[in-house]
């Protein structure tokens, strides 16, 4: 299966459950790993036939302006959602990480893996 990646995207969301967390929004880091349908866009060299990376990252940072996640697994979970079903993945996998939260932590987060099937 081809897959399309997308590494060390940072944006800021608003992720969190506790008091400080909810009133601002943080610097997320996403890894997203795309399976793609079919090898279609390898032979045909056009835009159409494979998932733009350019239209996820703009839907994802339209979702992450619009709502605050609680659990950055909430989080993740949506964007594999979104991924799958409007994009027509078959698979995805998502990691996100929240970064500097904790002293002496670099990032903390979680990595799920989502089928259509």
């Amino acid at each position: 299966m081809d897959t399309i990646f997308i590494r060390e995207l940072k944006l800021d969301a608003g992720v969190g459950i506790y008091r400080r967390e909810r009133g601002t929004r943080q610097t997320v880091q996403f890894d997203i790993d795309i399976g793609m349908p079919s090898n279609k866009a390898a032979v045909s060299d056009k835009v159409a036939d494979t998932i733009d990376y350019a239209v996820v990252i703009e839907r994802i940072t339209a979702e992450l302006a619009a709502k605050h996640f609680g659990l950055v697994e909430t989080l993740a979970d949506h964007v594999a959602k979104i991924i799958l079903a409007d994009f027509g993945a078959p698979w995805v996998r998502v990691s996100v990480a929240k970064l500097g939260v904790m002293r002496g932590v670099k990032q903390v987060g979680v990595v799920i893996e989502r089928s259509s099937s």
